[in-house]
């Protein structure tokens, strides 16, 4: 493996929690790697495993679903419902050969910028540790397929 990779991480931000989080580690300049992208959300519950799955097909090497402590929800029992969602997820991705490590729930608020950056560093190199996602681009899949067309049509 390339000692310069440098992991794509998608990262869904519920809105009143762990995006103000994310925020927070902004603003007391927290040091942590580029390579992770926020999408942010009204709420964990409104993620769904299609995100996930389309996030990881487009060759993003790792996802996170950050949002709100259980008891703290903005919409009461949204974060129950992700935790299930996440949970189930993982054993999807299991069966289609991903390692589940590569999916990642964390309950952030909006007060823990700390935890935030730790959670993130410490993904991201989880994620350098298991390589480069299985699922090859669109790009390389082209390639390779204009590539054997090529080859079968020059036998001919």
């Amino acid at each position: 493996m390339a000692d310069n990779f440098e992991p794509l991480i998608v990262t869904f931000c519920c809105n009143w929690c762990s995006y103000a989080g994310a925020d927070n580690a902004g603003v007391g300049r927290r040091q942590m790697p580029p390579n992770f992208r926020i999408i942010r959300t009204m709420c964990s519950a409104r993620i769904d495993p299609e995100f996930v799955l389309r996030a990881l097909s487009k060759g993003a090497d790792g996802v996170m679903v950050l949002g709100c402590h259980p008891a703290d929800c903005h919409y009461i029992g949204g974060n129950y419902r992700a935790r299930r969602r996440i949970a189930l997820l993982r054993l999807v991705l299991e069966q289609y050969g991903f390692d589940p490590r590569r999916l990642k729930l964390e309950w952030v608020s909006a007060s823990e910028g700390e935890k935030f950056q730790t959670t993130v560093v410490n993904f991201v190199d989880v994620i350098k540790a298991l390589g480069p996602t299985p699922i090859k681009s669109e790009k390389a899949i082209a390639q390779s397929t204009n590539a054997v067309a090529y080859a079968a049509a020059k036998e001919e």
